[in-house]
């Protein structure tokens, strides 16, 4: 089955203090989602479509995409590879866009821009996160099972596994139901463990709701047919409709567009589960931290000695 793999890296990485989607943090100096890639060639992936701002390209033809159109597929075929931009250039001519405005619109524009390139099922990630090796065996197999229109699926992560320890994180609290079908999902902002082992959502005027370790939380890790694009273009429509003159900084979130489908009986998406340790760059501080676990994971075999062979 041909499948694409989408890698949303145009984001501002403005809580990590840098450019964290182009940072060498493996042992020769990969950046993390060369590991995302690795995984889902192996898995079965054919093609990979990056998300970049344009002034990005140069750096990430340099770092990863010359040397990964050299790459084969599962199936010995080579492996596509595609840009798509995240600007202004692509937002409705109705809508005008404020001179000040810097932040990018979010998941769904970022999604929405990669459009052109995407024809076969696919899945969805961020470019600073890094998911685990079953993770991406699990949705290439659940991808085949997907009607063409209607469903989708994600892959949900345990809570405890996805914090971090220097400071708060946001995260997509999935609410499953007993079929094993997401019922909704929520942005919680300010989620961090705490010193009594629990996770609680930190409130500015004292202690927030406490969550279980278990809980089931999204990492943008979503898997869908190309009918979704049609959703996505009415949805970020109607945000940009929405918008107050002058908005600077709001943005059109995937989960929310999920959410409001399914919500309306237009959208099912199962949810399958990973016990596997979830780490990123969310804060500067996290580098050493997930520099020593790839180190752990090359050692043990999980990944060669070098991505880039």
């Amino acid at each position: 089955m041909r499948a694409a793999l989408v890698i949303m890296a145009a984001g501002m990485g403005s809580r990590y203090g840098g450019n964290k989607q182009v940072d060498g943090i493996g042992p020769n100096g990969e950046i993390l989602m060369e590991y995302s890639i690795f995984d889902a060639l192996r898995a079965g992936f054919t093609k990979v479509v990056f998300i970049i701002k344009p002034d990005m390209r140069d750096l990430m033809e340099n770092m990863v995409g010359h040397h990964l159109a050299a790459r084969k597929t599962a199936d010995g075929e080579n492996v596509e590879v595609c840009y798509a931009y995240q600007d202004f250039s692509s937002v409705p001519n109705f809508y005008k866009v404020p001179s000040e405005r810097v932040k990018p619109f979010g998941t769904v524009h970022a999604l929405l821009c990669a459009r052109e390139f995407v024809h076969e099922p696919f899945v969805v990630i961020n470019a600073d996160d890094y998911y685990g090796v079953d993770a991406f065996k699990t949705i290439y197999a659940e991808l085949s099972k997907l009607a063409e229109s209607g469903e989708g699926t994600m892959v949900g992560y345990d809570l405890c596994n996805t914090v971090s320890e220097h400071g708060t994180v946001t995260r997509g609290v999935c609410h499953v139901n007993e079929q094993g079908m997401l019922d909704r999902v929520v942005e919680t902002f300010h989620l961090k463990p705490c010193a009594d082992g629990r996770i609680r959502d930190i409130q500015e005027d004292g202690d927030g709701p406490v969550y279980a370790p278990e809980t089931p939380v999204s990492m943008n890790f979503w898997g869908f047919t190309p009918w979704l694009f049609e959703k996505l273009d009415a949805y970020f429509k109607d945000f940009l409709r929405a918008l107050p003159d002058g908005e600077l900084k709001k943005e059109c979130l995937l989960p929310s567009l999920i959410g409001e489908l399914i919500d309306r009986g237009e959208l099912s998406v199962s949810v399958l589960r990973s016990s596997a340790r979830w780490f990123g760059m969310t804060y500067h501080e996290d580098k050493e931290m997930v520099q020593r676990e790839l180190q752990k994971l090359h050692d043990a075999g999980v990944y060669p000695k070098t991505l880039r062979a």
